[in-house]
């Protein structure tokens, strides 16, 4: 929007000309950032208050940790302050032509809804467990499979209108258009491996990864800070890759498929970063507000869809490791706990407690010492993953 007007104003005459800064990427990227902080940190004290005169409130499980209890009723849906945040710095700082930030904002706010109303049956209907996992399932996948049909196309051109003229050959080749390379799922730490998915492979891939990263943050979202920050850093990280991808000159230095448009993304993602530590101004130990499932699904859903687009699903589950190692946990522990009742006729546990956080708590670390491992965990994986950049 700012971009927009700046360059209205630049025709104007001579005199605006110090208005030429609004056309670098890395400013509106920074300002993106600033905004979106400021924005959280200003109108958190205002989403906290209403939550609590709302009666807002988090209910806790009645198997949850005995340290946990004490957290009973503090305000939950605290995403929404995280969403706000991220769309009015994005609308405000990106190019409003570029396809693939606003299909990154449909799909965040998508699943953020859904989040809501998960929220919103926990707190009204008191129910612990929300809405019913079939039916979150069954509209995250619609959401998820809208957005990868939509991706393969403009992933695979890069202008609108190609993307458009794209879809309609493949609906006319009965379906069996081959994709360009680039649009293949990329290898890190190898020159040049792409392997062929073809448009159903593509939407199937895209799907996984969105709807598993949304699942899998919300997953982890369990303790004060632990969240936020590990999806500041990775979203972080994100943004650089896209910057390279919208780059020519640095995508073909680096070897990475040259994507013209995602450079924009890196508005995104800086937002996202700002909006995340304001909110963890917040959501810091000992926690005034929860993201609830209307942030972490939205945000999981978001680092997904922007890993989708810079062809980095890899490296993402590579620097997202805390969330891969979180969902698997889970899945894991009912599986194994599934299998033994059959078998044994009493269920057994591979963890003291899933997901992975609570396993540690029972064995004696403090919540502070998980949630700051954890960081020191992704901290590690993004370097690993931002070295996939160079070493080729």
């Amino acid at each position: 929007m700012l971009l927009s007007l700046t360059q209205w104003l630049y025709t104007l005459g001579p005199e605006f000309g110090f208005l030429r800064v609004f056309q670098f990427l890395t400013f509106r990227a920074v300002m993106a950032a600033m905004t979106a902080l400021l924005v959280g940190l200003a109108a958190g004290p205002f989403v906290i208050r209403r939550l609590r005169a709302l009666k807002i409130g988090q209910p806790i499980r009645g198997y949850a940790m005995q340290s946990h209890l004490s957290k009973g009723g503090t305000p939950t849906m605290g995403g929404v302050l995280i969403l706000f945040s991220i769309a009015t710095s994005t609308l405000l700082w990106f190019e409003l032509s570029n396809r693939f930030v606003w299909i990154v904002l449909l799909v965040t706010l998508g699943f953020g809804a859904i989040g809501w109303v998960d929220d919103w049956r926990k707190v009204v209907d008191k129910n612990p467990e929300g809405m019913r996992s079939r039916e979150k399932y069954f509209w995250q996948s619609v959401i998820g499979v809208l957005a990868a049909f939509l991706l393969v196309f403009s992933v695979s051109e890069d202008s609108n209108q190609r993307v458009m003229e794209l879809f309609l050959a493949w609906v006319a080749s009965g379906f069996t258009v081959d994709l360009p390379p680039h649009a293949g799922l990329l290898v890190p730490f190898f020159k040049e491996v792409s392997y062929p998915l073809g448009v159903f492979g593509f939407v199937l891939l895209t799907y996984l990864v969105i709807v598993g990263s949304s699942n899998a943050v919300n997953l982890t979202d369990g303790l004060d800070g632990l969240a936020i920050m590990p999806v500041v850093m990775v979203g972080s990280v994100l943004g650089i890759f896209a910057y390279v991808s919208g780059h020519v000159v640095f995508a073909n230095h680096l070897l990475l498929p040259h994507i013209p448009g995602t450079g924009e993304l890196l508005i995104f993602c800086a937002a996202m970063a700002g909006a995340g530590l304001a909110f963890l101004w917040f959501n810091a130990h000992p926690a005034q507000v929860f993201m609830g499932d209307v942030g972490a699904l939205a945000l999981g859903a978001a680092l997904g869809t922007i890993a989708v687009i810079v062809r980095q699903e890899i490296v993402l589950a590579i620097m997202g490791g805390i969330f891969v190692v979180e969902a698997l946990s889970v899945m894991l522990q009912v599986s194994y706990f599934k299998y033994t009742k059959r078998r044994y006729g009493q269920g057994r546990r591979l963890f003291k407690m899933a997901p992975l956080h609570h396993h540690f708590e029972k064995k004696g670390w403090t919540e502070t010492q998980v949630v700051i491992r954890f960081w020191i965990i992704t901290m590690l994986l993004c370097l690993i993953a931002l070295s996939t950049l160079k070493l080729r």
